[in-house]
């Protein structure tokens, strides 16, 4: 069960493991919804709805093209620093990455370490790992989100099940990476659930004040 476990040797591999985490940390920092959305005459949308920098939060400011570009470059941003470790240095560098470029959208160093809830990073490094489960993961947001219209529903859900799915495509070292994902992305969501719990939290396209 546990074969996908090697010995490391830290101190040699230690530092590009750390090198691999700050590629992908500075590419997953760069804030495209608040680039965006100050480039389309917007203002800064840390000042609307949720106050993060993700496409949910975009699309608050009824800029849907601008939301859909920040859910692409968001996700695409989490995708290169996956493809380009793994082609130069193989699959455990990309692991390093991906978890780098959601920790960089998180916590952009920008921005005073505040920045989105990392979904759309999520999915962009879930499809660049192993893009069955990206399929699984994407199908998964889609029916909660056709079902209950609330976005950060759909990612807590979608979240939360993607370590299975990983396990179910025999992806075991990337389903431990997703538990620490979806660990992080349930944290950013905490005051989501405290309102998914009174049923005041708000459903997708609405504006929030």
């Amino acid at each position: 069960m546990f074969d996908f476990v090697h010995p490391i040797n830290w101190a040699v591999a230690g530092p590009h493991y750390a090198l691999a985490a700050l590629f992908g940390y500075l590419l997953g920092s760069i804030p495209f919804g608040l680039i965006f959305v100050k480039l389309a005459g917007g203002g800064d949308v840390r000042q609307i709805g949720s106050g993060n920098i993700g496409a949910t939060n975009v699309l608050r400011t009824g800029k849907k093209g601008i939301a859909a570009a920040t859910f692409l470059c968001d996700a695409g941003k989490g995708a290169a620093a996956v493809l380009v470790l793994r082609v130069l240095y193989g699959n455990d560098m990309a692991v390093f990455g991906a978890l780098g470029a959601v920790l960089g959208h998180l916590f952009p160093v920008w921005l005073g370490f505040r920045g989105g809830k990392g979904i759309s990073t999520f999915f962009g490094v879930t499809f660049a790992l192993c893009w069955p489960v990206g399929l699984m993961a994407g199908a998964t947001w889609l029916a909660v989100a056709f079902l209950f219209r609330i976005s950060s529903l759909s990612a807590l859900v979608t979240t939360l099940l993607s370590p299975l799915y990983m396990i179910l495509m025999g992806q075991h070292l990337y389903a431990t990476l997703y538990l620490v994902l979806a660990a992080l992305i349930w944290l950013m969501h905490r005051a989501n659930i405290a309102r998914l719990l009174k049923g005041t939290e708000p459903k997708i396209g609405a504006k929030k004040a």
